[in-house]
């Protein structure tokens, strides 16, 4: 086996441990690319032919962070996959955080919530990619202007299906 199968295998292991989703990684597009001084992401095709992006790394981050970093990536993201067992992750931990700003409230809208779910320790992240903006995949690089340079060009739009 080549080192490029252990990495997937591990990427695939990973997922599964972390999200409790079978993943069938079939190309790397972006292995292990710094995202920030303490993060990397892994951008990948499954065997659906789907994109996703696999971001790690040693520093607390948010889902609003992880949002941000998605956007200076040069990505559109579709779905942010919520930890393992916990399908309601980022709604559980936004009524968490607003009950404690707001703890008198007792209705509380889907609206109220939007920036109180961004609160949510995420880290792992696993995304699902809806469109590669501009074909091009950039990646965290201190030095350059702007501190984002292209690590991979990438074309890529997910077209919804009826099935």
């Amino acid at each position: 086996m080549t080192n490029q199968m252990y990495d997937e295998l591990s990427l695939e292991r990973s997922i599964k441990e972390q999200f409790g989703f079978d993943v069938d990684v079939r190309q790397i597009i972006a292995w292990r690319a710094p995202v920030s001084r303490t993060l990397e992401a892994t951008v990948f095709l499954t065997s659906k032919k789907q994109l996703y992006a696999y971001i790690a790394g040693q520093s607390k981050v948010l889902l609003g962070d992880i949002k941000k970093i998605i956007t200076h990536m040069g990505l559109k993201a579709e779905l942010f996959i919520p930890p393992k067992g916990r399908p309601q992750y980022f709604d559980e931990i936004g009524r968490a955080k607003f009950r404690g700003v707001f703890p008198g409230r007792n209705s509380i809208t889907k609206d109220d919530l939007i920036f109180y779910c961004t609160l949510a320790p995420y880290n792992p992240a696993l995304v699902q990619i809806k469109e590669v903006k501009s074909g091009e995949i950039y990646q965290f690089d201190s030095d350059t202007t702007g501190s984002w340079r292209i690590a991979a060009k990438f074309a890529y739009r997910r077209i919804k299906t009826s099935s």
